[in-house]
């Protein structure tokens, strides 16, 4: 009797005989007539076609039975398992660097952004995801996606090393996450190839011919490869291209000198103008230092010391950006009000700057201000505090809200569409990007604020709480406050009258009805700050303590009405 395997008709080499039935069939035969010895698995793969030298060929499978797979050749096994291996490092990286987003590990500190390389271990992470999870479905559009993010992050990598400015800022942490980012990539796409090498192998090994054709389940497998590659390799792309605009805005030169902070880890931008010493009679010069709020100093509060300078209001005056705004650096976190002081107080030194000083300041850059001052009180002489946010509202600025969405705007901000948009549809500058309107929207700016809302309720609070405690009450004191910020909330009202009694010397509490928040942005706000400004500089410690401790009751003058 002679008999045919079922399958033979379809799937067997037209140059290999068909299995005939022995004489002498084996005892465990299966209903077919074939041994189930001859059943292949991962341990025949070097055995030929005859099982255990049979004098019969050897039936060909059906491309849908489990035993045809790539999985059956070693080479294949042994890269999936390295695939996993580097998957769980991958893991592991991105895990220290999300940490080193709210606090700085020893060693990992960066000058610029932690969030960059945070996007490449991401990328990394999501690359070796991707290969895994559709690793026996290798397709050419996914290997070409794979190889094109491959190449745009080895590049990165060249970049963040040849441009010096890049190079600073970065670190260790953003060159070394870059290359393993591309090294990712590159393994992907090598992985793909030789999983479709074992694939072909297997299939004409053990059913007569490479399959071409795909199943549902296997299409849909390439699709979501091929989309989560796609996404790598546009991010990617993004991330190249604000290197590129960072690359540019490195050659925007800043006013004044950047100095080296907390033992040489990162700089501090301070710029000072006017003269340093009274002409008349050789004296130093009392100088106006100061703090921007929410926003750089450069936005505004600059070109309002340099009109008073040009006015006469003013001799001289100095600002230094906080780390992370503008020209400065990211200092490591945590970052409190205290910290922020003593940096301020160490580029001033550095610099050879001495004060006197008249502080003025704007919203949550009071709350510096006022450490600062209690620091050097016989060196202050004077306190401008300019729409001031009090300490008692901190939770606003430290809310686990605020703080997520920012730790997420960071986590996205390595690709910079807010930035690219801007610099391509609205021509946004060098100077926009650097301390501008697209300021904001960087990464290290997102780190800025981040850090100032890990620690508002904490740390900071903390430390403005005892500076008030040992502020030195004699010094004068003026509060200029916004119009509307009052009219809109009545709690910054109650706080704002609170601030007035800071110290015991209260020249003045002025309301500019029609400014916002940022009281310079108005006309009538920048008369009303100048000539407080002057008054300032003109009587500075020229009062008697006593006597201006009936001052404590002034209602606030308003203007704008």
């Amino acid at each position: 009797m002679s008999s045919t395997h079922p399958w033979s008709d379809h799937w067997s080499d037209p140059s290999v005989a068909h299995p005939a039935a022995s004489s002498t069939p084996h005892d465990d035969a299966d209903p077919d007539g074939f041994s189930s010895a001859a059943l292949p698995d991962e341990h025949t793969r070097l055995l030929p076609n005859r099982i255990n030298s049979e004098p019969r060929p050897r039936a060909y499978l059906s491309p849908s039975d489990p035993a045809v797979s790539p999985y059956n050749l070693w080479t294949v096994r042994f890269l999936r398992g390295t695939t996993v291996a580097l998957f769980l490092a991958a893991v592991a990286w991105w895990l220290v660097l999300v940490v080193a987003t709210f606090v700085t590990p020893p060693g990992l500190h960066v000058r610029g952004s932690p969030f960059l390389a945070l996007a490449y271990a991401s990328l990394a992470l999501l690359t070796l995801a991707v290969s895994l999870l559709f690793f026996a479905a290798p397709s050419r559009s996914a290997r070409a996606l794979g190889l094109a993010a491959a190449g745009l992050l080895a590049a990165d990598a060249a970049a963040l090393l040849a441009a010096p400015g890049l190079r600073r800022a970065e670190l260790w942490p953003g060159v070394a996450s870059a290359v393993w980012a591309a090294a990712a990539a590159a393994w992907s796409a090598a992985v793909g190839k030789t999983v479709k090498w074992g694939k072909a192998e297997e299939e004409r090994r053990l059913t007569g011919r490479p399959e071409t054709r795909r199943s549902v389940a296997e299409w849909g497998e390439v699709v979501l490869a091929t989309a989560g590659l796609g996404v790598v390799a546009a991010a990617a792309a993004l991330v190249t291209a604000n290197l590129v605009l960072r690359a540019a805005d490195g050659g925007l030169a800043p006013p004044g000198e950047r100095y080296w902070v907390d033992g040489g880890r990162y700089r501090v931008h301070l710029y000072c103008s006017g003269n340093a010493t009274d002409p008349a009679t050789g004296a130093r010069t009392t100088t106006l230092l100061l703090e921007g709020g929410e926003d750089p100093v450069e936005q505004g509060l600059w070109q309002f010391a340099e009109n008073a300078v040009r006015n006469g209001s003013i001799r001289r005056f100095c600002f230094a950006d906080r780390p992370g705004m503008a020209w400065s650096d990211a200092a490591p976190s945590p970052f409190s009000a205290s910290t922020a002081s003593d940096t301020l107080s160490e580029a001033l030194s550095r610099a050879g700057e001495q004060g006197p000083w008249i502080l003025a300041s704007a919203g949550i850059g009071s709350l510096y201000s006022r450490v600062f001052s209690s620091r050097h009180g016989d060196d202050v002489r004077g306190l401008l505090l300019i729409d001031p946010l009090h300490e008692d509202l901190l939770g606003r600025v430290g809310s686990p809200g605020r703080g997520f969405l920012l730790w997420a705007r960071g986590v996205a901000s390595p690709c910079g569409v807010e930035r690219l948009l801007g610099a391509v549809l609205r021509g946004r500058s060098a100077a926009d990007r650097v301390w501008g309107r697209s300021w904001r929207w960087s990464g290290k700016a997102l780190f800025s604020r981040l850090q100032e809302s890990l620690v508002a309720e904490s740390l900071t609070r903390r430390d403005v709480v005892s500076s008030r405690a040992i502020q030195d009450e004699a010094t004068p004191l003026v509060v200029v406050s916004s119009g509307k910020q009052l009219r809109e909330d009545r709690e910054w009202e109650d706080k704002q009258r609170d601030l007035t009694h800071l110290t015991r010397n209260l020249l003045a509490w002025d309301i500019v009805q029609d400014a916002p928040h940022r009281v310079w942005d108005s006309l009538e706000g920048r008369q009303v700050m100048e000539k407080r400004l002057r008054g300032l500089v003109r009587d500075a410690r020229s009062q008697d303590p006593a006597s201006n401790h009936q001052q404590r009751g002034v209602e606030p003058a308003s203007y704008g009405i």
